[in-house]
């Protein structure tokens, strides 16, 4: 006597079958993609949402997640500073100094010739340093309200004195006497630092202008801002 087949299962009963496969958190997030997610996180994700049968796309930045560099009173007191302008105008400079002095110290200890050259350049390097730790210091008093180590760039300070301290070490090895070795080697020590502190200000730079969008979206979309603009 052949087997009888096997009943079908309700139509009612399939849906919530179906509907809590959906919804399971294995069904939800697999363990490949926690993996993936912790060595490679993507900036933007991607949510199906049934709604109606209809599916969003939401699309969210890093960036948003991160605390803002400037809130909208700072940024409007950096962009009127006319320190800002100082700053832009002296971190360029000084770097082609760097350049030109970094050039004529590796050439003196490649050669052992143009030291009196190489211990000048480094002079006016460290006098373009403090110009723009002088100015930068004013700066952010302006835009902060601090004179050094405001949360936003507590550790590019950090190293600023760092940079500061072995520039001006070799000032005062300068004028003790000390040899020529030794100073060129502490004035690559310095350009060093100078170099990591300059790379943290330019990523700085950038996370400014990654957030400019997302703020000047969110001051327009403001009920503030947008009674003031009817009015």
């Amino acid at each position: 006597m052949p087997s009888a087949s096997p009943a079908p299962t309700p139509a009612p009963a399939r849906r919530a079958l179906e509907k809590e496969r959906q919804t399971s958190p294995h069904r939800r997030r697999r363990p490949l993609d926690e993996v993936i997610d912790t060595i490679a996180p993507c900036p933007w994700t991607t949510r199906r949402q049934a709604l109606g049968g209809a599916y969003t796309l939401r699309k969210e930045s890093l960036a948003s997640s991160a605390a803002p560099l400037y809130t909208s009173e700072e940024r409007r007191r950096r962009d009127n500073s006319p320190w800002t302008v100082v700053q832009a105008v002296l971190a360029p400079l000084q770097f082609v100094v760097f350049l030109v002095s970094l050039w004529l110290v590796i050439s003196y200890l490649a050669t052992g010739v143009g030291y009196q050259a190489a211990a000048l350049s480094v002079v006016v390097k460290t006098c373009f340093l403090y110009a723009i730790m002088i100015t930068g210091s004013i700066w952010e008093k302006d835009v902060f309200g601090k004179w050094l180590f405001a949360p936003a760039f507590f550790w590019e300070d950090v190293v600023s004195m760092l940079v500061l301290a072995l520039h001006t070490a070799y000032l005062v090895g300068l004028w003790l006497g000390w040899g020529a070795g030794p100073l060129m080697w502490l004035a690559l020590a310095a350009y060093a630092t100078y170099v990591v502190n300059a790379a943290q200000f330019l990523i700085k730079l950038r996370a400014a202008r990654l957030q400019k969008p997302q703020a000047d979206e969110a001051l327009s979309s403001s009920p503030n801002m947008q009674g003031a603009a009817r009015a």
